[in-house]
């Protein structure tokens, strides 16, 4: 009798990556993570896969199709990186700023980014999704997460 559920894990033509800063609290890198993953989820509508069920027959929300790889990095890294991202049509790109962790709400969220320009965003996070290589260029220089 063979296991019709297991079957070997698909190879990505893309990759998912977190970056975080390297100052941030843990219930801050949980939060950043959070939130930039769902905005990730958003990005084609291919990623995320099919809704889940137990044995029981309880139905759960589907998840991601792929791999979510969490780094770290310093400010200037994580600047360099967006600024990449952004120059590229290839890269689906989500970030977080530290102003939004003062926020309340999701258009406060959007003013807040809103009034800053690009390059004077205090980010604490950035998420990328394109082509695996593309990906490790840009994230080039950024640490496992630990």
């Amino acid at each position: 009798m063979t296991d019709d559920t297991a079957s070997p894990a698909p190879l990505f033509d893309t990759k998912v990556v977190v970056v975080l800063a390297d100052d941030l609290t843990a219930w801050q890198e949980l939060n950043v993570t959070a939130f930039l993953a769902s905005g990730i989820a958003t990005s084609a509508p291919d990623l995320v896969g099919e809704p889940y069920r137990d044995a029981d027959g309880t139905d759960y929300l589907p998840m991601l199709r792929q791999p979510v790889m969490v780094l770290t990095a310093d400010a200037g890294l994580l600047g360099r990186a967006r600024a990449k991202a952004a120059a590229r049509d290839d890269i689906a790109l989500a970030i977080y700023t530290r102003d939004l962790f003062t926020t309340s709400h999701d258009v406060a969220n959007r003013a807040a980014v809103a009034g800053v320009a690009a390059a004077d965003l205090d980010l604490v996070g950035i998420a990328v999704r394109g082509p695996r290589n593309a990906v490790d260029r840009i994230v080039k220089g950024a640490v496992f997460h630990a």
